[in-house]
């Protein structure tokens, strides 16, 4: 049976680092989903998880257990995420849809789609990778954060240090940014 993050936790503060090895193992996954994301670089999504779980570590003393495990480390590896952003200054080049190892997104159908659908679909992404690049580091974070990880605007304020409100603010900004690129194709 597995043992509950918050009891992991604890050990963790305690000193016992099997229990923090758990964690990593436990949640490594999600983190680099998120800062891939955000980067869209597998080396600079790789940097960002080590970086998220030297800081967790380092700051486990001070995490607050009214909080889940996992949203205060998706909270660390967001701001870590774009933290590497500002120092690179990155330009998004990717199509969000893109898969880490090279998967589809979405399985094929059994039929396949039509060279219709395909040329639509590459359209889509040609579009979307366009408008993506268009749009800022929080702007990019704030629709990853909200549309891919599910995270609510309280969440999605702590991860980019603003208010809810501001949050709110920031992910309809990016969503109508993107609705207007892509609207004759929705």
């Amino acid at each position: 049976m597995r043992e509950a993050d918050p009891a992991l936790v604890e050990r963790s503060k305690s000193g016992d680092p099997e229990a923090f090895r758990e964690l990593v193992t436990r949640h490594a996954r999600g983190v680099f989903l998120l800062a891939y994301r955000i980067t869209r670089r597998q080396e600079d999504a790789d940097d960002v998880v080590q970086e998220t779980f030297l800081k967790a570590h380092r700051a486990l003393a001070s995490f607050d257990d009214r909080a889940s495990f996992p949203t205060w480390l998706h909270r660390i590896a967001g701001n870590t995420a774009l933290d590497l952003l500002r120092r690179k200054q990155v330009r998004f080049t990717l199509p969000l849809s893109a898969e880490v190892d090279d998967r589809p997104a979405l399985e094929p159908a059994s039929q396949g789609p039509s060279p219709e659908g395909e040329a639509r679909g590459r359209e889509i992404g040609r579009r979307l990778e366009a408008a993506l690049s268009g749009l800022s580091a929080s702007e990019r974070s704030a629709v990853v954060l909200r549309h891919f990880e599910g995270l609510g605007l309280d969440e999605i304020g702590l991860a980019l240090g603003v208010s809810p409100l501001a949050a709110k603010s920031c992910v309809f900004r990016a969503t109508d940014k993107l609705r207007r690129a892509l609207g004759d194709l929705l």
